[in-house]
């Protein structure tokens, strides 16, 4: 099937859900008109549908693999990178200094969206870019700037994040990698990192790898942990690439899916590299670049999730098979559980996109006006969009295998692809679980404020909508006070365990409520009558009520989790 970009629904959240026009009203942001919006999303939808949707199935059936130390994309990878770096849709948010934009990342994430839905394997390659492009800028040197970030943002050379080691897996603090000084103010880094998205290319002229390293006599855990850049070539001061550094790729995993995105296993041996930020200040740093890749992998889920309704779509419409009670299309979309699930994928699509932009112009807003409020609104959605965004990415997918039935199940339709991509993304960039736990542990140190203030805006916009859509208000407002009250018990939890055993179904009973609300939203944008409408009427009728018991969950404490032991499990 061919991929639609939705331009024009981007434009109505834009327009009439999330409230962009409080970004393109500040003065950081003057540029990012409603005309400039429109054309930007344009352009960049014409090229994920015309250079990148093309290239889906191309990095699914040849890989990209390893020769002679050298890892070689998919057929057509490069000419698609080109596409990506020659538009500037790796840098619509990077500083104008260094050549970037300069605009919301808003609109980078409507844009890295649909290049997810496009090619997923591909994306993953500018997206770790885009966050290795803000680490720098907030935390580099300038003579590291003046070097590095004009050929991040230009595309020329593309960035990585090497955290992970094979025996600390999400334990960051247990790392091993070293770093030893040399007489010239530079580190030699020493070390191995495991499931290094886009390690190495044939993409680029360069790699540029921010390391996560300990420095000797650095105190243990997290607080001794510094970041360095290391790149593949050693640039000279003009930035031309020069020798070679001493870091290699070892291998490339063979994984369930994205198999055009090469993650590599890469060694470090006395790599010359240099310091960004402070000593044993490198978690705060990579935070900066894990922060944007969290938004942006959310939304690596929305993507899939918008490109898997559209293939089931575009399936239930020309398969006929069966008999219906209703008159229709004479295909199985008359079918009512495949109108069910059709009508899920859609509304939940719908529900997480809506809550990743609500994210990004928070902040959008932090950055233009700054600001306590926006930056803990930000810093709430973050793991509610990266954990709801990627479950939903997962469930659309695994909803678009059953519209197809056994065809589903079959490679060739390309249906099964969705899942096996995707499903990656609820474990990189920080499980969902550890998502969940950060929401209801460091994002609740406030006694539940910006949370508070979330659930008083939804109470206010449903109470204003019960004159006009009382049966879809009503709804919304009761959801959010059964919110309250279960974020009220995680507040007052003093053992937070208590907090971490239900922390998951709080998150997506969170996500819930918010779905309602942006599709209350969207129907009241359109006066009751239309596509949204229908689709909020669903929304809210069918899914807003599994909150109810997701809430249950979330607040019956770990008391009957550590009941059943180890003996209990096996027998």
């Amino acid at each position: 099937m061919t991929y639609r970009a939705p331009v024009e629904e981007f434009r109505f959240l834009f327009d009439h859900v999330v409230k962009f026009d409080q970004v393109s009203a500040t003065d950081r942001f003057a540029e990012a008109t409603g005309d400039m919006t429109a054309a930007i999303l344009t352009e960049a939808g014409r090229m994920c549908e015309d250079v990148l949707a093309p290239l889906q199935r191309s990095g699914d059936m040849h890989p990209a693999y390893l020769e002679n130390g050298v890892v070689r994309t998919s057929p057509g990878f490069v000419e698609g990178y080109k596409a990506i770096a020659e538009g500037g849709w790796v840098s619509i948010a990077a500083d104008p200094e260094h050549g970037g934009m300069g605009l919301p990342i808003s609109l980078t994430s409507a844009v890295n969206e649909m290049m997810a839905s496009a090619c997923l394997s591909l994306q993953v390659s500018p997206l770790m870019t885009q966050g290795q492009i803000e680490a720098l800028e907030h935390h580099a040197s300038d003579e590291i700037k003046a070097i590095y970030l004009p050929k991040l943002v230009s595309g020329e050379w593309h960035g990585t994040m090497n955290l992970t080691e094979a025996h600390a897996g999400s334990d960051v603090g247990a790392l091993r990698t070293k770093a030893e000084p040399r007489s010239d103010g530079s580190y030699a880094i020493s070390g191995q990192k495991v499931y290094i998205s886009w390690g190495d290319s044939d993409l680029t002229t360069n790699t540029c790898h921010l390391v996560l390293a300990r420095l000797p006599d650095a105190p243990e855990g997290t607080k001794g942990i510094s970041l360095f850049m290391v790149p593949k070539f050693l640039p000279d001061d003009t930035g031309t690439p020069g020798p070679a550094n001493s870091l290699s790729v070892v291998s490339l995993e063979h994984k369930m899916g994205l198999h055009g995105s090469p993650t590599a296993v890469m060694q470090f041996d006395g790599a010359q590299g240099w310091l960004v930020g402070r000593e044993n200040d490198g978690m705060r740093c990579m935070f900066t670049m894990m922060n944007n890749a969290r938004l942006g992998v959310g939304v690596q889920g929305i993507g899939v999730a918008e490109a898997a309704m559209q293939h089931a779509l575009s399936y239930a419409q020309e398969r006929k098979q069966g008999r219906t009670p209703v008159e229709g299309e004479g295909t199985i979309i008359d079918h009512a559980d495949v109108r069910r699930m059709l009508a899920t994928m859609k509304a939940d699509t719908f529900a997480a996109r809506s809550i990743a932009l609500a994210n990004a112009v928070a902040i959008d807003m932090a950055q233009a006006i700054g600001g306590t409020d926006w930056e803990a609104r930000a810093a709430f959605l973050t793991p509610i969009t990266k954990a709801f965004g990627t479950e939903t990415g997962m469930c659309v997918a695994d909803m678009g295998i059953q519209v197809h039935g056994g065809m589903g199940f079959i490679e060739e339709t390309g249906a099964a692809q969705y899942l096996r991509d995707v499903r990656v993304t609820a474990i990189y960039e920080g499980t969902n679980g550890i998502q969940s736990m950060d929401l209801v542990g460091r994002k609740m140190m406030d006694g539940g404020e910006a949370a508070s203030a979330l659930l008083d805006e939804i109470e206010a916009h449903a109470e204003g909508a019960r004159a006009q859509m009382p049966d879809l208000a009503e709804p919304v407002w009761q959801a959010s006070e059964t919110l309250r009250e279960a974020t009220e018990w995680m507040v007052s939890q003093p053992d937070m365990n208590a907090r971490f055993a239900g922390s998951l179904p709080f998150l997506r009973a969170f996500a819930r409520v918010l779905g309602g609300h942006f599709h209350l939203t969207a129907a009241m944008a359109e006066g009751g009558e239309g596509t949204r409408s229908r689709l909020a009427r669903f929304y809210i009728t069918r899914l807003l009520p599994q909150h109810v018991g997701l809430l249950t969950q979330a607040t019956a404490g770990a008391e009957d989790l550590y009941a059943i032991t180890a003996e209990d499990l096996s027998a």
